[in-house]
């Protein structure tokens, strides 16, 4: 049997229509929100066919899943990769820190998107994404467990709590003073020096 090899030029060009697809809901989903946007708007918007755009996914469900995978997964790696700095365990969690602020505040659209959709759209929506999501970040909780388990080891850290329960007590924190600039930026600036967030685990709140 002859096997018909498909050609590297066309399948990017594939690629890139998606892309091109993807990035069109986003915008139309930020302005408007998920459920006030059709897919006949989106091809329009697109400039391309419906037809096409059915090619690539089955329905609107289907492409916000994509959607949304896609952006977590990007995240996921990014901050996966920060945390493989050769630096000492301090310096890998500054790197968690900073990466993370610079990922929510350059990706505005889809993180406002998320938030304010996460909750509404259809239940078989997030039974979709919620097994994905959550494996993203269920490791990059365990990447930064690990970072304390060796920083206790190393004895770079007190042994105050466990390395999980400070992993997520420092992953809460971030996302809390992000929400809290995303809320009121100019009253809550996002702390541009990650020590300033970093310090109530390193230095403690009692006075000795």
């Amino acid at each position: 049997m002859i096997q018909v090899m498909k050609s590297p030029r066309r399948e990017k060009r594939k690629a890139g229509q998606r892309q091109e697809m993807l990035e069109t809901a986003l915008a139309l989903f930020s302005e408007k929100g998920y459920h006030n946007v059709s897919m006949h708007e989106i091809a329009e918007s697109a400039e391309f066919a419906i037809g096409t755009l059915y090619k690539f996914f089955k329905n609107k469900e289907d492409l916000y899943k994509d959607l949304v995978l896609e952006q977590s997964e990007a995240f996921h790696d990014a901050l996966m990769r920060a945390m493989e700095t050769p630096e000492d365990e301090v310096e890998k969690l500054r790197m968690f820190v900073r990466a993370k602020g610079e990922l929510f505040r350059g990706n505005l659209p889809f993180i406002r998107l998320y938030l304010a959709e996460s909750r509404g759209v259809s239940f078989t929506i997030k039974a979709g994404l919620d097994e994905k999501v959550r494996k993203g970040y269920h490791d990059t909780l365990q990447r930064l467990t690990s970072i304390f388990e060796t920083g206790m080891k190393n004895g770079r850290f007190k042994r105050i709590a466990g390395p999980y329960y400070l992993a997520v007590a420092l992953d809460s924190a971030v996302n809390a003073f992000l929400l809290l600039w995303l809320d009121a930026p100019e009253s809550h600036p996002y702390p541009e020096d990650p020590d300033t967030l970093l310090d109530i685990f390193f230095r403690g709140l009692v006075e000795p």
